[in-house]
């Protein structure tokens, strides 16, 4: 079993090339137009240029991206991270989160 399957939020992963090799099932759920699967489709078939550049971006620094969205009255937190294999970039996994409207932010000492 894949304990991301039945996680709460919406998990898409991709390769190096941006096509895509993983979708829990939220993500298929949130993503996948009348049961078409996208596994195998390219991410830089389904963003605008800015967003395909910034993808691009990530992949070729390791880095990470993090914002919030709102649609359809929904707010969610996305947060974009380059994975990993032997030390080198092998692409780019996608976590996105329904939250509240307002959401709290704690200081930790």
């Amino acid at each position: 079993m894949n304990w991301t399957d039945e996680t709460n939020c919406a998990i898409t992963v991709c390769d190096k090339d941006g096509a895509i090799i993983y979708m829990n099932d939220k993500s298929k759920a949130t993503f996948e137009k009348n049961g078409e699967s996208l596994i195998g489709k390219n991410l830089r078939d389904c963003h605008p240029e800015h967003a395909w550049k910034k993808i691009v971006e990530l992949m070729e620094t390791g880095g990470s991206n993090a914002y919030t969205i709102e649609k359809n009255g929904v707010k969610k937190m996305i947060y974009q991270t380059a994975w990993f294999e032997n030390g080198r970039v092998h692409g780019l996994v996608e976590i996105s989160m329904v939250i509240p409207e307002v959401v709290p932010h704690y200081v930790r000492k």
